[in-house]
């Protein structure tokens, strides 16, 4: 059996932009977030017992247009992949790939130590790794055996 990725957000933002087109812009305080996205990058959340590692798709994007934030426990990932001005001169016939700005927020649960988190970006992808604070981490506790029972 295979296996097929479902990107939920993909048609969301889709609808978004023809129910903006249709009613206007009747709450301009969301549509930074939700209609200047031009593409929503797929993502991969997973944890162990001392890290949550989140993976973002992000290929054709330069590490300067990649933004990592926190604030109040919310993880933001922003990011544009561009359109190369050389390339708009040639005669293309299909053009599949996404361009533009995208944005993803993450809500971090408060296992997550906000001031230790790794980023890198390699082959494409941007691996963020947020170390577990030290009270969140499972704890080997030691059992003695032995003693005798009173009666």
């Amino acid at each position: 059996m295979a296996i097929t990725r479902w990107d939920p957000f993909r048609e969301v933002v889709s609808l978004q932009n023809r129910l903006n087109s249709i009613f206007g812009n009747l709450n301009p305080e969301t549509e930074g977030a939700l209609t200047t996205a031009s593409f929503v990058p797929a993502v991969d959340v997973y944890e162990d017992e001392k890290k949550v590692v989140i993976k973002l798709e992000v290929p054709g994007i330069q590490e300067k247009d990649l933004d990592v934030s926190v604030e109040n426990n919310t993880l933001t990932v922003k990011g544009e992949r561009k359109f190369a001005a050389e390339e708009k001169e040639e005669n293309f016939h299909r053009i599949e790939r996404r361009y533009g700005s995208f944005y993803r927020a993450f809500t971090l649960p408060t296992t997550v130590d906000t001031d230790s988190i790794d980023a890198k970006y390699d082959a494409g992808v941007l691996k963020l790794e947020l170390k577990k604070k030290p009270e969140a981490q499972p704890k080997q506790i030691k059992v003695s055996v032995g003693g005798k029972l009173a009666a």
